[in-house]
């Protein structure tokens, strides 16, 4: 495959920027038009929940400095976003009417909030957080609010919780889960953050759902539940989840997948040539699990851009890094990393769940799944190991063995 004259990137987030990053050090010498919707430079989205709402930092984590972009020839053009994409004229379109043709074509669009299908759900001043200037307008209005009700017990809904609390706001967490995180940490793990967040002061409204945001023009004023009960609020954030942006590829007929993603190999290719896909939107097919998967987290946008851009200029790699998220709420940090079935998967633990220092393992036919260090900080290398090489151990070795010498 020969090298390319002139690669366009749709969507400045961390996979884009950091595919363009990626490009220039493997000595890509030909033209990078990067396409991005935001007025800010591409940045990175965990500090989002974490620093910048707490109020320890004003900006995110940039993706690269400001002069990184001009000094390496990489044609950025924020807030511009693309609006159609002819596949067979290799030809992106843009919002400002410029015509864009392509010899390769990254699609990195990544994901939007998803909102509740119920009443009151345009209500002014109904939250959600995504962007820096989500981030940077929820923490004003957290600074001013007493009550706070968040719809959504994940991972964004628990971190905001805890900046919440910080802000000395009083904070009710709504979600028809029985237990926050369960879907994704299962009922022994969920407990763990339910316990932590309930010692701060939080209050949780778990098995109900949301029938109505309550409120007039002037902005949303509470939640009506499904149980028939209300709870004013001066602030109300939506924390359902993201939803990848496929509208473009859609419409340039590109396969989506069953949870909407884009279609795409091992490779991060699409089924259209010299097309690709990268970050949230990207379901590709990963030789490690032997089926398509998609991620919506940090390390994914990261690595994958990172990966793709090496295929771009020629390379053939599979995309292999096992999913990777972490989290910091109050005085517990983590890390999780792989990619567990906690319906069929068996959970081990090594160490204390009560003092929130401890490792939980998950394990399939023997082999480790994935893995969650919990306030451990020692043992990344070695759970790394272990579950990129899917490793066969027994759930005793788990809990007492040295984890290095099991990897």
């Amino acid at each position: 495959m020969s090298e390319p004259k002139r690669i366009v990137i749709v969507g400045a987030g961390l996979a884009g920027a950091s595919a363009a990053a990626g490009l220039r050090e493997r000595g890509y010498s030909g033209e990078v038009l990067v396409l991005g919707e935001e007025k800010h430079r591409p940045y990175e989205l965990p500090p989002l929940s974490k620093g910048v709402l707490l109020g320890d930092k004003d900006e995110p984590d940039w993706v690269r400095d400001e002069n990184f972009y001009t000094e390496h020839d990489i044609d950025l053009r924020s807030g511009v976003a693309a609006t159609r994409i002819e596949l067979g004229a290799r030809l992106v379109l843009d919002s400002h009417g410029g015509e864009h043709r392509f010899d390769r074509l990254l699609l990195a669009t990544g994901s939007r909030p998803r909102s509740l299908p119920v009443p009151g759900a345009d209500l002014p001043g109904l939250r959600t957080l995504r962007t820096l200037d989500d981030s940077l307008g929820l923490r004003e209005d957290l600074a001013k609010a007493e009550r706070v009700i968040i719809v959504g017990a994940g991972w964004i809904g628990t971190e905001v919780a805890a900046a919440a609390r910080k802000h000395d706001c009083e904070v009710t967490v709504v979600d028809m889960v029985s237990g926050p995180l369960e879907p994704v940490l299962g009922s022994e793990i969920s407990a763990v953050f339910r316990d932590l967040h309930s010692a701060h002061g939080v209050t949780w409204r778990l098995g109900a759902g949301v029938a109505e945001f309550t409120g007039d023009a002037g902005g949303v004023r509470g939640v009506r539940l499904s149980d028939g009960s209300e709870l004013a609020a001066d602030l109300v954030l939506v924390a359902v989840g993201v939803a990848p942006r496929v509208e473009l590829a859609h419409a340039a007929g590109l396969e989506i997948s069953d949870d909407g993603g884009v279609c795409a190999d091992a490779g991060l290719r699409t089924a259209a040539p010299d097309v690709y896909a990268a970050g949230d939107i990207a379901a590709h097919f990963h030789p490690r699990y032997g089926k398509r998967v998609r991620v919506e987290h940090w390390a994914n946008a990261k690595n994958q851009g990172t990966h793709v851009a090496g295929n771009l200029i020629g390379e053939n790699e599979p995309y292999l890094n096992s999913p990777y998220f972490f989290t910091d709420q109050y005085d517990l940090g983590c890390e999780y990393r792989g990619l567990a079935d906690i319906d069929t998967d068996e959970l081990v633990v090594r160490g204390d769940l009560a003092a929130r220092e401890f490792t939980a393992f998950w394990l399939n036919q023997g082999r480790v799944t994935a893995a969650m260090n919990v306030n451990m900080w020692d043992d990344g290398a070695a759970l790394n190991s272990l579950v990129d090489g899917r490793t066969t151990v027994t759930p005793d070795q788990l809990r007492t063995a040295d984890l290095a010498s099991l990897a």
